[in-house]
């Protein structure tokens, strides 16, 4: 089977056609149409098998991944997804792997009413490339670099769950098939806070998603804002299966640097806390507060009034 084939057949998604796609699959650039008021974000991510997804994992999850973590950047921005393109690098043609692929693929484009508008294909190591582009009204695009000291930092939801799922595939912890069965869907399939990143538009002064590591992202805000950043750990939200863990170093540790949560991490001023917290639950989301911004450059991390030094801060790609 050629590239041309693979994509028509595996990457091409021929339900759930979108008004605003004048052209898809089939030609050498897709046209698009980009709504009036409206402007484009963009984001690009590549996940390389052994480094971002093991190597045996189920393909479906590995396409669902590849999406969410890209659907995860636009949402940091307040972005409403619309369109991706697939780059697909393959050692060799695999027809039951590439099936599982496409139903993984479909399954989420759908959910987020996304629509696959190009792709390409190559013989190399197993690797996927998504480019995602969304719509974002004019003058509300959520940024790093826009937070003040004084603001509450706050989350939207569970952290840790992914980085710990991680080590019960590899087999590195051993825990009850309940609580390793959350940990794992939320290390192979995370969904992308789509919903809050549109709800905070105009309320939060700052956002990320947290893919490297809170410490990690948090800290990204910091820099980019010129302000420091205090967290409590005592008010890191973790949800009841890593709770349930006996080994609080490893816990915190999943939490602050293990990354792969996409959650929101977003600034908002004190006095739009209460608003904000109701806007998000009218999407079935939590806003929990985690700490605040300061003067003082740096993030550090206070656990019961005393202040921890942290080695590392989240996922290094190099």
């Amino acid at each position: 089977m050629n590239e041309f084939d693979i994509i028509d057949q595996f990457l091409n998604i021929k339900t759930g056609q979108r008004k605003d796609v004048i052209k898809g699959i089939g030609d050498d650039c897709a046209l698009v149409k980009v709504p009036r008021g409206q402007r484009l974000a963009l984001s690009m991510d590549t996940l390389i098998a052994g480094v971002h997804f093991l190597a045996d994992a189920n393909a479906a999850d590995v396409a669902h991944k590849a999406v969410a973590v890209n659907l995860s950047d636009l949402s940091a921005a307040g972005a409403e997804p619309a369109w991706i393109t697939v780059s697909l690098s393959l050692p060799e043609f695999d027809e039951n792997w590439l099936m599982d692929f496409h139903r993984g693929l479909k399954k989420i484009a759908d959910f987020f009413t996304v629509q696959v508008i190009g792709g390409d294909t190559c013989r190399g190591p197993l690797s996927i490339t998504i480019q995602a582009h969304g719509f974002v009204p004019e003058n509300v695009f959520l940024q790093r670099s826009t937070a003040q000291a004084g603001e509450l930092i706050c989350v939207t939801g569970n952290l840790g769950d992914a980085a710990l799922g991680l080590k019960v595939a590899q087999g590195d912890l051993q825990v009850p098939p309940n609580v390793a069965s959350q940990l794992l869907k939320k290390y192979y399939t995370p969904y992308p806070r789509v919903a809050a990143g549109i709800v905070l538009r105009g309320r939060a002064t700052a956002a990320i998603d947290i893919s490297d590591g809170l410490l990690a992202d948090v800290n990204h805000i910091s820099q980019q804002s010129g302000v420091g950043a205090l967290l409590r750990w005592e008010r890191i939200p973790l949800s009841k299966e890593a709770q349930s863990l006996d080994n609080e170093e490893m816990v915190m540790r999943a939490a602050l640097t293990g990354g792969d949560d996409y959650e929101l991490c977003f600034t908002v001023d004190e006095d739009e806390l209460e608003s904000t917290k109701q806007a998000l639950e009218t999407v079935g989301i939590d806003c929990i507060p985690i700490g605040r911004l300061t003067g003082k450059p740096g993030v550090r991390l206070l656990h019961h009034k005393e202040e921890l030094t942290v080695e590392a801060l989240g996922y290094s790609h190099f």
